[in-house]
């Protein structure tokens, strides 16, 4: 880890008792030379709060069954960790080896995640909401050794069939060795020749588990996220520059303080879980929440029975629940007291104005700190937030606004070039390396430069675009590219498409995002049929189990349309922006439509629309 000390920062856990090799760590913010040592981020995480605070609660698992708590000290999270690593490594799991996890939010989750850091074996978490077909294009382009799941998980008062996926994932997956099962739920499930009772091996070792020596630049993981091509990207983060990115942002974005209650209510499947619930807290020595359930369940006060039950002090969660919980007014927030709250945080899409409020003024009290963030699964943690800053400086509602340390955000205009000055919008860039930011794209570096680097040479090109306002803070204006935030996740089109063309009667999609109410985003998939195709809203339907099968449930369209053909320009290419202007009902403002192969089309496809729009009100 690095061993330097920064001001008000205390360095993170020495490598005691051997030598530290000086290195100059051309990622950190801090420009002077500090040692590099080799132990991995369970140490970090776990034993230096055990050596100073066994007792400490290290996490509050709010379990999916309504007010039913579970706190776990940091030296029995080292203990379950150990046995766990132990495990791993006895069924031949070693430094280097990549291990799927595809658990819901819980301790034994969080103890995989870590027990792998310990060996040296890279995790790659898996959202527990994919598909099997998801979960096994993940696992093949890793080469995972190893899968650890459950039984069932259990989410919203329904059982989720957790085992059954893997299963089916895991039948065109050679890599695979083991497959560990933990028991969420009473049922038993099918165990096969490769299907290890994980508790019941974690029983037979050791609580005592020698960190593995490890790099700073070793991988600690990989994450995968959609891209604007077909297949998503396994997005590799390092041992050290992540682990203090994640710690250092978790306490000064949110000014955390020893003896307070972060309460953080991501899935550990995505990048928030993995900097915001884990990594960052644990680092940090803190107690973190583990929310296993949804806002709506039992009713639409969940979050905020829960808020005053654990004593929760930071609130980090997704602009959609927001937005979802605001429809149901002011009651189910006031019915709890949310004293204990200092800091409220929005993440994964930009927050827009009337939740922010609602945010602030119901659920806050217009008294918290309300930081609106923007960053990324390749960042590794926040850029850009309205904390750190002077105190008492002004927060503008929903705007990231202020950099954090060692970022340098840079406006381009389309010809590559930096936009000086203020009140202007641009491609928002990074313009110097950070040690959040992400090493590579598993087995595809190609991919990686061309990706992140290659439009404007010499900076991280974030596929986001920005306004910089005239007292110089960030607006984050949405995605440049061909990627929907669906709920947060990010999801390129292109993957939705190549799922609803393996349908025999569609031979040709286009999907494009549009507005949504409480999603933010919401997917509008535009089909073209083959002429002898009939019953049209079978077809639809079987689409939208396809998307669902394939991707995952949230990333089903909420509109399907069928048209006769869809606009291209001459070269072949679909012109995504007119459909675009269609659905957002400004087909006055198409802009130029002349290199389109045959613009009667536009035409065509905007008669569809206003019929399917006529029916859908009808019909509602």
């Amino acid at each position: 880890k690095t061993g330097h000390s920064t001001p008000g920062e205390a360095s993170l856990m020495s490598n005691r008792g051997e030598r530290s090799r000086p290195s100059i760590c051309w990622q950190c913010p801090y420009l002077h030379r500090h040692t590099v040592d080799s132990y991995p981020a369970s140490l970090n995480c776990l034993d230096q709060h055990v050596h100073q605070a066994p007792d400490r609660v290290a996490l509050i698992w709010e379990k999916d069954e309504p007010g039913t708590e579970v706190k776990i000290t940091y030296r029995e999270l080292l203990d379950m960790t150990c046995r766990l690593a132990n495990t791993l490594k006895k069924y031949g799991v070693q430094k280097g080896d990549r291990v799927a996890i595809y658990m819901p939010v819980t301790p034994l989750a969080v103890a995989a995640m870590l027990a792998c850091a310990r060996i040296g074996a890279i995790h790659t978490v898996v959202f527990a909401g994919f598909s099997a077909e998801s979960l096994a294009g993940r696992i093949i382009d890793s080469g995972c050794k190893a899968v650890i799941t459950y039984n069932q998980g259990v989410r919203g008062g329904r059982v989720v069939e957790l085992k059954k996926t893997v299963d089916e994932a895991v039948k065109n997956c050679p890599s695979v060795k083991h497959v560990f099962v933990a028991q969420r739920t009473d049922s038993t499930v099918h165990m096969g020749n490769r299907d290890i009772p994980l508790e019941e091996e974690m029983a037979k070792e050791a609580p005592v588990c020698a960190p593995e020596s490890m790099d700073s630049e070793d991988m600690l993981f990989m994450l995968y996220t959609s891209g604007s091509t077909g297949k998503p990207k396994g997005i590799v983060h390092t041992q050290a520059g992540y682990l203090l990115y994640a710690a250092v942002t978790h306490k000064h974005v949110f000014d955390y303080q020893q003896g307070d209650v972060f309460g953080c209510v991501a899935d550990i499947g995505w990048i928030t879980g993995h900097s915001y619930v884990v990594y960052g807290p644990l680092c940090n020595g803190g107690t973190s929440v583990l929310f296993e359930s949804t806002p709506l369940y039992p009713d639409p006060g969940r979050y905020w029975e829960t808020v005053q039950r654990l004593k929760i002090n930071q609130f980090y969660g997704a602009p959609t629940a927001v937005r979802l919980l605001l429809k149901y007014g002011d009651k189910w927030v006031k019915k709890y007291d949310r004293s204990s709250l200092k800091t409220l945080g929005s993440v994964g899409e930009p927050i827009n104005h009337e939740a922010w409020q609602w945010f602030y003024n119901v659920v806050g009290d217009s008294r918290c700190t309300l930081v609106d963030t923007w960053w990324q699964t390749e960042t590794g943690g926040i850029c850009i937030a309205p904390r750190p800053s002077e105190e008492g400086a002004d927060i503008i509602p929903a705007m990231a606004m202020r950099p954090f340390f060692g970022i340098i955000p840079a406006l381009m205009d389309e010809n590559g070039r930096v936009i000086e000055g203020n009140d202007v919008s641009g491609a928002l860039c990074i313009a110097q390396p950070w040690p959040g930011l992400a090493r590579t794209i598993y087995g595809d570096h190609q991919r990686f430069i061309d990706t992140y680097f290659k439009l404007y040479p010499g900076y991280y090109f974030t596929g986001d675009g920005a306004y910089r306002s005239s007292e110089g803070y960030y607006q984050i204006t949405g995605r440049m590219d061909d990627v929907i935030n669906i709920s947060g996740h990010r999801l390129g089109t292109a993957e939705i498409e190549d799922a609803m063309d393996e349908h025999p009667a569609v031979p040709e999609t286009a999907v494009i995002g549009y507005p949504h109410e409480i999603k933010g985003e919401g997917a509008f998939a535009f089909i073209v049929l083959k002429e002898d195709t009939a019953h049209t809203e079978r077809v639809k339907e079987e689409l939208r189990s396809i998307v669902a099968s394939k991707i995952a449930k949230y990333a089903v369209p909420d509109h399907v349309l069928v048209v006769k053909r869809l606009p291209k320009t001459r070269s072949g290419k679909i012109m995504r922006r007119v459909l675009k202007k269609i659905v957002a009902d400004q087909s006055s403002d198409l802009g130029d439509v002349t290199t389109l192969d045959d613009p009667s089309i536009v035409a065509e496809i905007l008669d569809a629309y206003q019929k399917y729009k006529t029916e859908q009100s009808a019909s509602s």
